[in-house]
């Protein structure tokens, strides 16, 4: 079987698979989150947090709920890591510089899980499992909750209440993410992942010297990275490793947590606002760029000239041979479309083109289809550019599910686009035009392809564009582990995280506050392909011209050169 035909064949099996559990995760998420009914371990838990199920909140007291709870979780986790030499379990690790720990805790809280150091020679088993590995269950039910919230918003009408905070972070927790961890969990162990808490031990010698392996919860840590859209390694390799992700087949299940819940979301969409071709529409743009951008990572990175690359069948530098080019294209793709940023290949080894199908997925806002809850909010506020860009050319006030779209909502949705180009492409400017950073960059203008530094730029570009969309994966030739990378990358995460999240509340409470308009002759009809189409030129356009001044000195340029 050749290569090319093998990563097509993943590819479908991959769709159909999500295919099969779209309708029923969808449905069983739009139950979750509508029901009145608590389980009795959500009461304890309510009772042991202080908060009140049955409150409804209104989008400040929402807000106030995401801020505090994310506060808290940011110094518990920062002083965890700050505390490590001292705690049990620590494998002999000493505690985390500060501004590591302020970076590492400003990553996993803001659902990035952006790592500038080795997790296996740096972390023990409690900061791994008591610390990361539950704020990869907690931040994905706080994107979760956030989505859910703004479809009230939509849903409801002439209130401004959209919820309770604490009883969807509950529910996305105990009710969606830890069930489906648990058999994801198991069926990776089953497949080679490891699941223990072994110490530290010598496998044998390597070049001359000893080699050394810890083990640990990686199973189970797994699983929920790829499920939550976090994609912080327990290794450094990250899903290369063999241990977290063995074979073609767990690479395939990999790949499916990561997109199961941001693609089933869009049915909960549907079902909650009572139509649920509304979500079909939304799904339907989400794929179609997502299957658009791993044809083209499949075509650069089979195809890329150069007699090495043909003799090779392909771009095979920094990718396993285990997973192939397609495994490794489709893996990409996904993580960067997503907000996941877990890697099973090494992105700066990409060809220039590849690295920027790769950037382009996070610029993109990382939407198609996004993190858990955070895709579907993001596109949901595209969808509400697009009616207003087509209630201009059309001169009639723009309406989107029997909401108006006015000067309040249109500005709140403008500030939500604003903030992580304003981000990252300000870092970005930063940390070129001072004299520290650019020392971090290992392919500098004598390395570079072309000797242009068009590579070196990009791990710049990347590692900003990674931080602020919330992504996590990098270039992995940055050394980013400086104070100012660490501080800064870890003031992206948490501002790229946490501002969009201000605007999308308050856009939730002034859609709630609105009596349904009737839809009549008039009305665009965002559940047909024409608003499909409309909604994909509305996202690559403005993308394409916020972003292409940088991408053209960047992985453009690379690519022309080689």
């Amino acid at each position: 079987m050749s290569p090319v035909l093998a990563g097509v064949l993943q590819l479908l099996a991959l769709i159909v698979a999500l295919a099969l559990v779209h309708r029923p995760l969808g449905d069983y998420m739009a139950r979750v989150y509508s029901s009145d009914k608590h389980l009795r371990g959500e009461k304890w838990l309510y009772k042991a947090i202080g908060a009140n199920p049955t409150a409804q909140m209104r989008w400040p007291a929402y807000l106030r709920g995401v801020l505090a709870f994310s506060a808290v979780s940011v110094l518990f986790l920062y002083l965890l890591q700050r505390l490590q030499g001292a705690l049990p379990g620590s494998l002999g690790f000493q505690s985390i510089d500060p501004d590591q720990a302020f970076n590492t805790a400003a990553s996993f809280v803001s659902n990035t899980n952006w790592q500038s150091y080795y997790g296996e020679q740096a972390m023990g088993h409690v900061v791994q499992t008591g610390g990361l590995a539950v704020q990869n269950f907690v931040s994905a039910a706080v994107g979760m909750a956030v989505a859910v919230a703004l479809v009230r918003g939509f849903a409801r009408s002439a209130t401004g209440e959209l919820g309770n905070f604490w009883c969807d972070l509950v529910r996305g927790v105990v009710r969606i993410l830890l069930p489906i961890a648990v058999i994801g969990a198991i069926l990776l162990v089953s497949m080679g992942a490891i699941q223990n808490f072994a110490g530290i031990h010598e496998v044998g010698q390597f070049m001359g010297g000893s080699q050394e392996w810890n083990g640990g919860a990686v199973a189970s840590q797994e699983v929920i990275k790829e499920l939550g859209t976090n994609g912080g390694g327990y290794f450094n390799a990250n899903s290369a490793h063999p241990f977290e992700n063995p074979n073609p087949l767990s690479n395939l299940l990999e790949i499916f947590l990561i997109l199961v819940i941001p693609l089933s979301i869009t049915r909960t969409f549907g079902r909650m606002v009572g139509n649920v071709k509304q979500g079909y529409a939304i799904l339907g743009t989400m794929l179609l760029i997502w299957i658009g951008f791993v044809a083209l990572m499949m075509w650069t990175e089979f195809a890329h000239p150069g007699a090495a690359f043909q003799d090779a069948g392909g771009a095979f530098e920094g990718k396993e041979v285990r997973f192939g080019i397609g495994g490794s294209s489709i893996f990409a793709v996904s993580t960067t479309l997503t907000s996941t940023g877990a890697v099973n290949s090494f992105m700066s080894s990409f060809t220039g083109y590849g690295g920027g199908i790769a950037m382009l997925g996070m610029q993109l806002g990382e939407i198609a289809p996004g993190g858990v809850g955070s895709g579907l909010y993001g596109m949901l506020i595209m969808a509400i550019i697009a009616v207003f860009i087509a209630g201009l050319m059309v001169g009639r006030t723009p309406e989107y599910l029997g909401k108006k779209i006015g000067t309040r909502e249109i500005k709140l949705a403008a500030c939500y686009i604003l903030v992580t180009p304003t981000l990252v492409l300000g870092f970005t400017a930063l940390a070129i035009a001072l004299p520290t950073p650019p020392d971090s960059m290992t392919n500098t203008a004598e390395m570079a392809v072309g000797g242009s530094g068009a590579h070196g730029f990009s791990e710049i570009l990347y590692a900003y564009t990674s931080g602020a969309n919330n992504n996590g994966s990098a270039f992995a030739g940055l050394n980013a582990d400086t104070q100012w990378f660490n501080t800064t990358i870890g003031l992206a995460m948490l501002l790229g995280r946490f501002l969009p999240m201000v605007f999308v509340l308050a856009l939730a409470g002034s859609l709630a506050e609105q009596k349904p308009v009737p839809a009549t002759a008039g009305t665009l009809r965002t559940e047909k392909p024409l608003f499909t189409g409309l909604l994909l030129g509305t996202i690559l356009i403005i993308t394409g011209l916020t972003y292409f001044p940088a991408l053209a000195l960047g992985p453009l340029a690379e690519g022309l050169a080689s």
